[in-house]
């Protein structure tokens, strides 16, 4: 009767086998999310749902401002054509107006530096 105690236990500790972990130094962690994961999820849930809902609100605007003003385009796009080819040619000006003011200045940095030695020579 003694042996048959031993041989077989009333108790019996099961624990599971745990692999070492050499990202984490070996401890094997798996709970859920933090208070404060959970805190910021509930917290921007609402702010992105009233985001997409204003989203939704300007695209619907959007689309119907359009469709009430494109008669107003096509009745002034006599005046309206010229116009925009003017702004358009203006903008492209003005841009390049300060591409060329940037460029220009570059170059001269750059020949400045190059004069007082301060940058080492291609060849």
């Amino acid at each position: 009767m003694a042996d048959r105690e031993r041989n077989y236990p009333h108790q019996v500790d099961v624990h599971p086998h745990r692999h070492f972990d050499h990202n984490t130094g070996g401890k094997n962690y798996q709970s859920g999310p933090s208070k404060s994961q959970v805190l910021a999820v509930l917290t921007l849930l609402p702010v992105a749902s009233t985001l997409l809902a204003l989203a939704k609100l300007t695209l619907k605007g959007t689309v119907i401002r359009l469709a009430l003003a494109t008669p107003l385009f096509i009745i002034f796009s006599p005046d309206l054509v010229p116009g925009a080819i003017a702004v358009s040619i203006g903008v492209a000006v003005f841009f390049s107006f300060w591409a060329f003011q940037l460029t220009g200045l570059s170059s001269l940095y750059y020949l400045f530096n190059r004069f007082r030695g301060l940058l080492a020579s291609s060849s």
